[in-house]
Parts: C-alpha cells; sequence; structure tokens
C-alpha cells in the first residue's frame, strides 16, 4: 500500500508541476464566466444557459485531463527510459499502475473541485444580482446543492475514462492510447444503441458483435443527469449507488486487465 501511495503523490506531485491542468481548469473558468455573459441574451433561459455551460465545462475539460495525461502515464516512463530504475527498485508492476492510476484520479478530483468553486461562484453571484421576482421563477434555485450529483457522476466517468487511458498505455504509443480512449468514450454515449442492432440488421455475426460490443464497452449514457437537475427534476439516490458501484467494478476489471498486461511487457 504504501507503493501504492508513493506513486501517487509522485503522480500527483508531476502533474500539478505541469502547467495543463491550469490552462485546462482556468479556460473552464473564463468559459463558465462567459456564460454569464451570454446569458444575458437570453430573456428568461439564464440561470439554465449557466448552469448547462458550466456542468458541460466541467466535464469537457475533465475529459481532456484525463486522457492527455493518463496516455502518458506509462508510455512517458518507457519513452524516457526511467521505467528500467523504476523497475528496479523494490516496486511491484501491479503497485505502479495502481499508484499511477491513484495519482492522475486524485488530480481529477482537485482539477473537478476547482472548477466546481468557480461554478457555484458565478451562480452565487447570479443569485446575488436577480431581482426576487426572478429567482421565483427559476425551476431551481441558483445555488442548487443538487448539482453537485451530476458533478459527481461526471467525476466516476472520468475516473472510467482514466482507467481506459492508462489501460491502452500499457501497450500501445500516446497517439494510439488517445484515439483509442476517444473512441471508446464516443461509443460508450451510444452504447445502448448496440443492443438494438438486431432490429435493423439481417446478419446473425453482426448482431453478435454488436450485442458484445454492448456488453464490453462501458455505458457512459446513465452518468449524464445534467438535464434533468438543470431543469429541476430529481435523480434518485438508486440510480446514482448503481452508477457509482457500476463504474467501481468497470474500473476495477481494466485496471486488472491494465496489470495482467503490464506484468507480461518485458522492457529488456
Amino acid at each position: 500500500m504504501g507503493q501504492i501511495w508513493n506513486i501517487a503523490r509522485g503522480v500527483f506531485k508531476e502533474s500539478v508541476r505541469d502547467r495543463v491542468p491550469y490552462s485546462l481548469v482556468l479556460f473552464a473558468v473564463l468559459l463558465m464566466a462567459a456564460s454569464y455573459l451570454i446569458s444575458q441574451l437570453t430573456a428568461g433561459q439564464d440561470l439554465k444557459i449557466i448552469k448547462d455551460l458550466g456542468l458541460a465545462s466541467i466535464s469537457v475539460i475533465g475529459l481532456l485531463i484525463a486522457i492527455f495525461i493518463g496516455i502518458g502515464l506509462v508510455s512517458k516512463e518507457v519513452e524516457r527510459r526511467s521505467i528500467y530504475s523504476l523497475l528496479s527498485k523494490p516496486i511491484s508492476r501491479t503497485a505502479f499502475i495502481l499508484g499511477k492510476f491513484a495519482g492522475l484520479v486524485m488530480t481529477l478530483v482537485v482539477n473537478v473541485g476547482a472548477m466546481t468553486v468557480a461554478f457555484y461562484a458565478v451562480l452565487a453571484y447570479m443569485n446575488w444580482m436577480a431581482e426576487p421576482a426572478l429567482r421565483a421563477a427559476w425551476e431551481a434555485p441558483a445555488m442548487d446543492v443538487r448539482l453537485t450529483i451530476p458533478i459527481a457522476l461526471s467525476l466516476a466517468q472520468l475516473t472510467m475514462v482514466t482507467a481506459i487511458a492508462l489501460f491502452f498505455s500499457t501497450f500501445s504509443s500516446p497517439l494510439l492510447s488517445a484515439l483509442f480512449t476517444l473512441g471508446v468514450w464516443t461509443a460508450g454515449h451510444f452504447n445502448a444503441d448496440l443492443r438494438n442492432f438486431e432490429n435493423v440488421l439481417d446478419s446473425p455475426v453482426a448482431v453478435y458483435v454488436a450485442r458484445t460490443l454492448y456488453y464490453l464497452l462501458p455505458n457512459f449514457a446513465p452518468f449524464d443527469v445534467k438535464a434533468q437537475v438543470v431543469h429541476g427534476e430529481g435523480v434518485s439516490a438508486a440510480h446514482v449507488v448503481l452508477m457509482l458501484a457500476y463504474a467501481a467494478v468497470y474500473v476495477g476489471a481494466l485496471l486488472s486487465a491494465a496489470v495482467a498486461i503490464f506484468r507480461r511487457r518485458d522492457f529488456k
């Protein structure tokens, strides 16, 4: 456990020194601030636009951090040949992979937390500037605590993306890892369509392949509850718990596969 923590702390410190996460978070903060200006051009929809753009900014910036840092967690060490000195130390390959993953998750939590604070700061300013009559007409309050639900589910989804990027980085180049991860992320948002391919395809083989991909690829659609919360609709606790459990199981499976592949790699 100590090995995992030491590696995770090293990844976190390296990520903090990296300017990329800071630039992305700054971009998200500016985008959320700009959403307030954009919302002034729409009548009666200003709060919804701020919430939509704010939540979307957190998801997109978090995705970029997860992919473009995650794909280099292993490949960067191999390219710099620092992997040889690391593995020559009393560090198991399992601890190496788990530590890298934990370090990036820590980075994601900090960055998502910073963007969430900025998001609520914009909402607080919006709430302070609005007239009482306008606040009464909102479907949901500006400082709605339920907004943390889509943020939490987005973080769970980003954790899955991190595991996917790390999995691909154990056996492919950074470019291919990025393309594969983006492909899986895109397919994961349309995963449910694969289940219905048997209604539009006559080929049993194609239907079998589609059904197999349906079970193998992650299903990201249920994690997206932004529209429900923005419009004041509730999200059941059972749904949140189910999604978090699904993410935990999927991440566990990916990390197990990543460890198995990495343990079999020959770096001589």
